[in-house]
C-alpha cells in the first residue's frame, strides 16, 4: 500500500485588531505562514489483515509578525521565524475486515528526527529598542498518532481512507541567540548579550482527515 498524499504547500495570512479604553491606543497585527511538507508512506502486508511501514517527513515553515500602533503608525515589534525538519518513522495499520468495500482499521505511527530553526526581528520595551537573532541547529521533534476508520475502495487497487484519532508531537530547540539593546532609540547600540535559551513544545490533539490508497498486487477473495 502506497500513500499518495505525498505534499501540501500552504499559506495563510490574518489581522487583528486590538482596542483599550481611552486614554491607551490599540495596536494591529499582522501574521502570514507559509510553507510545505512532504510525507509519503509504503507498507506491506504481513498478513490478511495487517499491514506495517516507512514514513519520510520533510518539511518546511516560515512566518512572520509584525505589530503597529494606532496612534502612531509605528512598528513596535516584528519576528520573522522559520524552521525545517526531516525525519522516519513507521506505523502499523489493522484491517479488522479485509474483505468486501468498506474496510475498518486502527493504525499506530511514529516518527522522528532533526531539523534548524531561526528566528529574528526587534521589540520595543519602552523607548528601549531590543533587536534579536537567534539560530539553532539539531533540534529533535517526535510524532506519534492513534487513529480508527476504514477504507472506502474505489476499486480492486485503489482507495480512499477516512479516519479520526489523537496525535501528540514534541519539539526541543536550542538557540543561539545575540541581542541588542538601544537605549532611548537613538541609533546607537548600548548593551550586547548572547544567550543560549532551550525551548520545549508538547502538544496533544485530535485530527481527522481523507487520504488516498493505492494497493499494489492485492488479491482479494
Amino acid at each position: 500500500m502506497v500513500g499518495a498524499t505525498v505534499g501540501t504547500v500552504f499559506y495563510n495570512s490574518g489581522k487583528s485588531e486590538y482596542s483599550y479604553p481611552a486614554p491607551t491606543t490599540g495596536f494591529t497585527s499582522n501574521t502570514s505562514n507559509g510553507g510545505f511538507s512532504f510525507g509519503p508512506s509504503m507498507g506491506w502486508f504481513v498478513s490478511d489483515n495487517t499491514a506495517i511501514g516507512t514514513l519520510l517527513t520533510l518539511s518546511y515553515n516560515k512566518s512572520k509578525l509584525t505589530d503597529k500602533s494606532d496612534a502612531t503608525g509605528n512598528t513596535f515589534n516584528k519576528d520573522n521565524s522559520s524552521r525545517f525538519n526531516i525525519g522516519l518513522g513507521g506505523f502499523a495499520r489493522n484491517y479488522f475486515k479485509p474483505d468486501g468495500n468498506l474496510l475498518p482499521f486502527g493504525q499506530l505511527n511514529l516518527n522522528f528526527g532533526t531539523g534548524s530553526s531561526t528566528s529574528k526581528g526587534f521589540t520595543f520595551s519602552g523607548n528601549d529598542k531590543y533587536t534579536y537573532d537567534g539560530k539553532s541547529s539539531g533540534d529533535f521533534f517526535l510524532n506519534g498518532g492513534l487513529s480508527i476508520g476504514f477504507t472506502k475502495m474505489l476499486n480492486n487497487n485503489t482507495g480512499l481512507d477516512f479516519f479520526a484519532g489523537y496525535t501528540y508531537s514534541y519539539t526541543k530547540s536550542t538557540f543561539k541567540k545575540k541581542t541588542e539593546i538601544d537605549v532611548d532609540n537613538n541609533g546607537s547600540i548600548d548593551t550586547r548579550t548572547e544567550s543560549n535559551p532551550t525551548q520545549k513544545f508538547t502538544n496533544h490533539g485530535a485530527s481527522i482527515g481523507v487520504s488516498f490508497q493505492i494497493f499494489l498486487d492485492r488479491t482479494r477473495k
